[in-house]
């Protein structure tokens, strides 16, 4: 791979990573997480507010970005790179969490005779919304049921009863790292595991 003329020294010290990781040197994939993990993650929590979610955001843009590596060109430097795939996630996240608003039927008049609407916040479901939340989840715990008993636990402990990474590694008696890591590949069968049973639906 040619390197890019305008890399800094500490791109061309990524490139090299990079270089490696594709070749399946996981001492290079663990360095890569290490160098960016944290800076990743406080550009997350200024995104999105949400210490946790922020958490969840960074471990699946290092999912996206390793998955993707073989895309990545020394145009410009791994950073840039990454930083790119990991904001494009988190608005595609914050896009889905936009919370859904509502206008109410009844209309009145202001002060200055104008009509006006009232818009309102939806924290209630309708039976049909309802009934599809609950089949998701009935169909996601089946799912869950079908993982090997220490990611089914995990899963279970993170999303089920909304612990965070520390809680588990507390109840766990695991490092934190370990938690995380195990959370992620317990997140990649899961979604080949729904993606399987959709395909047999």
């Amino acid at each position: 791979m040619e390197v890019g003329e305008n890399l800094s020294d500490k791109g061309k010290q990524d490139l090299k990573l990079v270089e490696k990781a594709k070749q399946g040197d996981q001492a290079a994939y663990a360095a890569l997480l290490e160098k960016y993990r944290e800076p990743v993650y406080f550009m997350l929590v200024k995104m999105i507010k949400n210490n946790d979610d922020a958490e969840d955001l960074t471990i699946e843009a290092f999912g996206k970005a390793f998955n993707r590596l073989h895309l990545y060109t020394p145009n410009y430097a791994f950073s840039t790179w990454l930083f790119k795939i990991a904001s494009n996630n988190c608005i595609d996240f914050i896009r889905k969490k936009r919370v859904h608003v509502t206008s109410m039927d009844h209309v009145y008049s202001n002060s200055e005779g104008e009509s006006v609407g009232i818009d309102v916040e939806s924290n209630t479901m309708d039976p049909e919304e309802k009934f599809i939340k609950d089949q998701k989840v009935k169909l996601m715990r089946e799912v869950v049921d079908r993982l090997k008993p220490r990611y089914k636990e995990l899963v279970e402990k993170r999303y089920f009863q909304e612990l965070s990474y520390e809680e588990i590694a507390d109840e766990m008696d695991l490092p934190l790292g370990t938690v995380k890591a195990q959370l992620f590949r317990a997140r990649e069968f899961l979604a080949n595991l729904m993606k399987n049973t959709k395909d047999t639906i």
